[in-house]
């Protein structure tokens, strides 16, 4: 396998992987569709996990504003979320955060306009008749 080695384990052996393998499985295993978890599959998804968060993390603070903080913040992931093609699939994972009252604001707004809607076509479908 590779020859990157990250992250020690309690016996001071040092370890392919940082995240926990177990977890890992269990989230794998909740899959229906998977019955056996092969250990070289469970180790690469591992792998692949961290490089994917690593990735992540330093798209993230490289596009975002944390650079200037030198910190990575939630803000910055969900904005390269939302602006970057390559982690679009991350926008419902990653919503912007907003207020609460900005929110229940939102959602008034909405019914506002969906019985708005409902009212029209209720004309429409009055008038119809009327002509009929």
């Amino acid at each position: 396998m590779a020859d990157v080695v990250v992250g020690k384990e309690k016996g001071g052996e040092q370890r392919l992987v940082s995240l926990p393998l177990s977890r890992i499985r269990v989230i794998m295993k909740s899959s229906p569709e998977v019955s056996s978890i092969n250990q070289e599959a469970l180790v690469l998804t591992a792998k692949a996990t961290e490089l994917f968060v690593q990735y992540l993390a330093t798209y993230s603070y490289k596009h975002g504003s944390g650079r200037d903080k030198k910190a990575l913040t939630y803000s910055d992931l969900s904005n390269t979320a939302e602006e970057s093609e390559t982690f679009q699939f991350l926008a419902d994972i990653l919503p912007k955060k907003i207020l609460a009252s900005k929110y229940l604001k939102m959602l008034k707004e909405e019914k506002r306009e969906e019985d708005e809607e409902e009212n029209d076509n209720n004309d429409e479908c009055d008038d119809d008749e009327a002509e009929s």
